[in-house]
């Protein structure tokens, strides 16, 4: 399945043990195991933090029951509640994993850039009310490019064997009011994507000279890496794998946005 959501409810993808704390993958396995008639367990292309959203996260299950696809799509839809939507689904052979298989993940991180902050944009984008140079941030990422140790925009928490990671992309746009960074990569580190944003920010409003994001990779030292940026405007918008797996292709969101 391709499944996007609103984030702002909940305390990320994965089920936590806590009693009463709302996440993607319980609501998500909740409608589909009522749809499946059994318990389900849902596994996902890459667990998002609380707060951050998804517009094409893919998800695999084992079905024992038949259903018409369908009802994998609408029947699960009318279970969900209105911030978590599939998109489509398909059967998949047996050796595909919505992890494992995939090659990339892309992510985009929108950010909001004017003086006053938007009600109906709330949760859904990054405020930044100070001018930002779009292209000065382009310009600064293009650093980021290749396989690199990432220590410095891994979080304390991150429980990855390793920082290295291959980034094949690292563009920012604007769109009008909009600033989005798009960047796509084999993996990325536990709030890899949300630390970058924050150096970009940095350097963008003249806080940090040109050239600081090449010194914070450098350092392969958390602690010269400036602020982590806010989850709101963090989507995970495409995962790819393997063109013979025929997966559906969707629009890179979201869909306020542009591109």
């Amino acid at each position: 399945m391709a499944v996007e959501y609103q984030g702002s409810a909940y305390r990320g993808w994965q089920s936590q043990d806590k009693p009463r704390v709302a996440t993607v993958q319980d609501s998500l396995q909740a409608a589909i195991s009522s749809i499946a008639a059994t318990t389900v367990t849902v596994i996902c292309a890459g667990r998002t933090d609380a707060g951050v959203h998804a517009t094409h996260q893919i998800v695999h299950f084992d079905a024992t029951v038949s259903r018409s696809l369908k009802a994998w799509v609408a029947g699960v839809n009318a279970k969900l509640p209105e911030d978590i939507a599939v998109q489509w689904a398909k059967p998949v052979s047996n050796d595909f994993h919505a992890r494992f298989s995939a090659t990339a993940r892309r992510y985009r991180y929108i950010i909001l850039n004017q003086a006053r902050r938007s009600a109906h944009l709330a949760k859904g984008v990054t405020l930044i009310d100070q001018p930002l140079d779009a292209g000065l941030m382009h310009q600064e990422a293009q650093v980021l490019l290749g396989e690199q140790d990432f220590s410095a925009f891994r979080a304390a928490s991150c429980q990855s064997k390793t920082a290295m990671r291959n980034i094949h992309h690292a563009n920012v746009s604007r769109y009008g009011r909009y600033i989005v960074l798009d960047i796509a990569g084999n993996a990325f580190l536990h709030h890899m994507v949300r630390n970058i944003a924050g150096v970009l920010i940095a350097v963008g409003s003249g806080q940090m000279p040109v050239g600081w994001t090449q010194q914070v990779l450098n350092s392969r030292d958390r602690n010269q890496g400036g602020v982590t940026a806010k989850p709101h405007g963090l989507y995970l918008v495409d995962v790819s794998y393997p063109a013979h797996f025929e997966l559906p292709e969707s629009r890179v969101g979201p869909d306020f946005v542009p591109g």
